[in-house]
């Protein structure tokens, strides 16, 4: 039997990635996808690949006999969607912004930050996910073994993001003509990730104080995220990454690689891959992921299959293009 699904806000990036993964899910049936601006529009108008996959059209009524919302809407306007639209006790509910990230919460509902390689199980509980953010999925995952083993010192991130990462409203920086043959930093050691990256790390590793700097990047590529995390470490390298294959040992989204990676190894995947190196008493952690899968819509599916009790990788088998 299906479970049923709903998307509030089906026209951006996340919301195209979510209904393309949903549509294919072996277990969801996609009743809805609600978008003012295109309402009554067939999905294929804001996302015209789906032309001949699906005769769905975006509504601008919200349907209430769903199992599950996805809530893909800009930071600050799901607290406000959820306040103003009475829903059943019975709908779950996927929350893609940063609105309840740190703790926050509506009247009646609680939400669980939805990393699954850290809440797992909390996650199998939860009746509502807080999903993470695509950069700080990539740090938490990276650095999250060094906390579990209280390994954590202070740290210097440097992050590399597409431009699917800004969102599909056109931006001076977004545009072609800027951003082709161009890399910028931005929000330089005061991007909004790292509040939800210290409060995972903390859980981690309890009075974990120490500083984490950040400098994120603008890339000329559509999507897809790599960082590289450099702090003091004691142990071997072997011995790291033991301490790294033991810890994703029973995740089957995240690898430790035995060699260098890059980024095409996981665009189009809800894959994580991390690499070591180690020089000296320096060790720098790459991690790479898509933003919009691992970093948004398919890590958004992950949580969904963990809380409804499906396999955690029930429609998330996809393929790397490389090339």
């Amino acid at each position: 039997m299906k479970i049923r699904a709903g998307i509030i806000g089906g026209a951006g990036y996340t919301g195209g990635e979510a209904i393309r993964l949903l549509l294919r899910h072996p277990k969801v049936e996609l009743g809805f996808v609600h978008s003012r601006s295109y309402a009554g529009k067939p999905l294929y108008a804001a996302h015209p690949d789906l032309l001949g996959d699906t005769e769905l059209r975006f509504t601008d009524q919200v349907e209430k006999d769903v199992d599950v919302l996805f809530l893909c809407l800009g930071h600050g306007e799901s607290k406000a969607w959820i306040a103003e639209t009475p829903l059943p006790a019975s709908v779950k509910i996927v929350d893609l912004s940063q609105d309840f990230r740190l703790g926050a919460s509506v009247p009646g509902r609680e939400f669980c930050y939805g990393l699954p390689e850290i809440n797992r199980n909390a996650i199998r509980l939860a009746a509502n996910i807080a999903n993470p953010g695509c950069f700080a999925t990539a740090i938490e995952l990276g650095l999250a073994p060094l906390a579990a083993a209280g390994l954590l010192s202070s740290v210097h991130t440097t992050g590399i993001t597409g431009t699917t990462g800004a969102g599909q409203k056109l931006q001076e920086t977004t545009h072609f003509s800027w951003r082709s043959n161009n890399i910028s930093a931005y929000k330089t050691l005061t991007h909004q990730h790292l509040l939800e990256i210290r409060r995972m790390l903390t859980q981690l590793q309890p009075g974990y104080e120490a500083p984490i700097h950040f400098i994120p990047w603008r890339g000329d590529f559509a999507r897809g995220i790599f960082v590289s995390s450099c702090l003091a470490a004691g142990p071997s390298l072997t011995a790291l990454q033991e301490v790294y294959k033991d810890f994703y040992a029973s995740h089957p989204f995240t690898h430790v690689a035995d060699d260098p990676i890059d980024l095409k190894q996981v665009v189009n995947t809800n894959k994580c891959l991390i690499f070591l190196e180690k020089e000296g008493d320096q060790l720098v952690v790459h991690a790479a992921i898509d933003n919009l899968l691992k970093g948004a819509s398919g890590q958004a599916v992950q949580n969904m299959n963990l809380m409804f009790g499906f396999e955690e990788t029930d429609g998330l088998q996809l393929k790397s293009i490389v090339f």
